[in-house]
């Protein structure tokens, strides 16, 4: 019995002593995150003269940089990647442009983790920094077709010898899953108003219904066209001939890339260092001061003391699927959302309110309390909204109340439709797991939603109508705030998805611009020159942040390390099969290279 208990005793103090241990150490690495991370940001960086700033975006570009320093912490590596914001990529870019001790920027590009539109803002910023006279130089061992887009509006593209250019055009392609729900003998019951509203297609057809190839072919058209024209512009190889040179695919080597004029030298890194050397009249072999965005980020800016101002504008970051609660960085959280816009409003120093939407869409419901609270705000001042990549469906619902909406060219839009669907697993579960399931219920149509049997033909009713007024609510909604009669909206919705450039052509869109387009109006309606940023919804401090959000995002690597390329595609069907029982959201993710 001594020794059982000794054993007992050893055992305990052994679990205790290795406990402490292990907190140790993740105290020990938090508070070393933490310091690392307050001494980054108090600390205020000496740019020297001489300076070219070094832009290398291999990390995601997402809409405004994170306070949580273990955002993407991972907990199998020990390492993170930090993903950039948009909002700092700009104002850093736009700094250096009248920073006297930056002389270039050196674009370091491979391929870049960010969508049309995001790319679309970082070239316009690339573009205004031009207008400084300053150079900008591109190399890369291998360009995507998004990654080239940016490096176009450099004054010279290096390419590595032994690299590459892909150029190929622009293309779609959807996964259908009626094939597997057939084997697994499980029916999708599908409720929908919009004859393009093609988020159901995956579970319903085998292929592209026609009118849903029409709309894509339109945008997807639309978008290329829109890269074409830019590359056109500043490399002088017409449209035409860069159709042509995509068709048949003769960008083959760095050779063609260079015979065609996509590159202006094929260089090794060691001789485009010696290039930017020769720019800032040094020996080749000196040592180039490189600054990174993160550390440039850090430093003074010049002649930026602007006499004080209690004036604002905020800006209402609307990042992700919406959904109802409270949402994260990354979702849009009808109360967290609702609740920003409404502090904005409420707020006597806040005098305009610019909203950024970056959203596919999601509940109809949490839709409809984000547009009550943009309505309110109108009222009280100017509200404006920019779009981002992608404001489609819920993300349109949440803008289309707005004094005045920005889109860039090759933003995805519209999607005004309304969908539902009812999986029953009935089938599966009797033949394939041999599962049988009996019901009491107090009323006929008490279990009406269950995916356990299918819907009757009353009930497919009574679902349907839900639809066809949510979808009523979205035009008419949308017919009031862009001053539009309903008919009229429903000839240009029915599910469709725009471009940027075509839903400026029906009235979706009032101009086509970024964020800095949108905040430059904001401050023009409210009489301001001078005035100061708020961005809301307010972030997570660090503290706080890393234990709410540590293991959902562990969860997250775990499934992108699982599913690879396809983690959006899996991303995208758990949000339409698990989601709100009626959503108004886009089809499928949309990414391109």
């Amino acid at each position: 019995m001594k020794n059982f208990f000794t054993s007992l005793l050893g055992s305990f103090l052994g679990t205790v002593i290795a406990f402490v241990i292990v907190l140790l150490i993740v105290i020990g690495i938090i508070a070393g995150a933490l310091s690392g991370f307050s001494k980054s940001k108090d600390k205020t960086k000496t740019v020297s003269e001489n300076t070219v700033l070094h832009l290398k975006f291999d990390k995601k570009i997402v809409e405004r940089t994170g306070k949580n320093p273990f955002e993407s912490f991972s907990l199998t590596s020990f390492s993170t990647e930090l993903p950039l914001g948009l909002n700092d990529i700009l104002a850093d870019i736009d700094k250096a442009r009248e920073d006297p001790n930056v002389k270039g920027i050196y674009l370091d590009l491979s391929a870049v983790q960010a969508g049309m539109a995001t790319l679309e803002e970082i070239r316009n910023a690339l573009g205004r920094f031009k207008l400084s006279k300053k150079f900008i130089y591109s190399y890369g061992e291998t360009y995507t077709q998004g990654s080239y887009y940016l490096a176009s509006m450099a004054d010279r593209i290096y390419l590595n010898p032994a690299g590459a250019i892909e150029w190929k055009g622009l293309g779609a392609q959807i996964m259908f899953y009626k094939g597997l729900l057939d084997k697994l003998e499980v029916t999708a019951q599908i409720f929908r108003h919009g004859k393009f509203k093609s988020a159901i297609e995956p579970f319903d057809l085998d292929k592209m219904s026609p009118a849903n190839r029409e709309q894509t072919l339109t945008y997807v058209s639309a978008l290329w066209n829109h890269l074409l024209e830019g590359i056109s512009s500043q490399r002088s190889i017409p449209v035409a001939e860069l159709n042509r040179i995509a068709d048949n695919l003769l960008l083959q080597n760095a050779g063609d890339a260079k015979l065609n004029k996509f590159a202006d030298d094929l260089a090794y890194e060691d001789e485009v260092y010696a290039a930017i050397n020769k720019k800032l009249n040094k020996k080749e072999t000196d040592k180039i001061n490189f600054l990174s965005l993160e550390t440039y980020h850090k430093s003074s800016s010049p002649g930026s003391s602007k006499p004080f101002t209690k004036n604002k504008i905020a800006v209402v970051y609307a990042v992700g699927e919406i959904e109802s609660g409270e949402g994260d960085d990354k979702t849009i959280g009808s109360e967290r959302i609702s609740k920003a816009i409404r502090e904005a409003r409420l707020d006597s120093h806040v005098k305009a309110i610019v909203l950024r939407v970056n959203s596919p869409g999601g509940s109809a419901l949490a839709s409809d309390v984000i547009w009550r609270e943009v309505v309110l705000a109108r009222k009280a001042k100017p509200l404006v909204v920019s779009m981002g990549d992608v404001a489609a469906s819920g993300g349109y619902y949440i803008s289309c109340a707005a004094d005045h909406i920005f889109a860039q060219p090759n933003t995805i839009t519209g999607s005004i439709g309304v969908f539902g669907i009812l999986p029953n697993i009935q089938k599966m579960l009797n033949n394939k797991l041999g599962i049988t399931v009996d019901t009491v219920k107090t009323n006929h149509h008490s279990d009406i939603g269950t995916a356990l049997r299918p819907v009757t033909a009353e009930e497919g009713k009574y679902i349907l109508a839900g639809i066809q007024h949510v979808y009523d609510e979205f035009i008419t909604k949308v017919g009031a705030g862009r001053k539009m009669d309903t008919a009229t909206v429903d000839s240009i919705g029915q599910g469709r998805v725009w471009s940027g450039v075509d839903a400026k052509g029906r009235g979706l869109v009032d101009e086509l611009g970024g964020i800095a387009d949108a905040l430059a109006y904001a401050a023009k309606q409210a009489k301001l020159d001078n005035y100061k940023i708020l961005s809301l919804p307010e972030q997570k401090d660090p503290f706080s942040a890393i234990f709410s959000d540590f293991a959902a995002d562990e969860q997250t690597r775990v499934l992108q390390g699982m599913f690879g390329a396809r983690y959006e595609q899996y991303k995208s069907l758990k949000s339409i099969l698990l989601g709100p029982s009626i959503q108004a959201r886009l089809p499928y993710e949309i990414f391109f290279q």
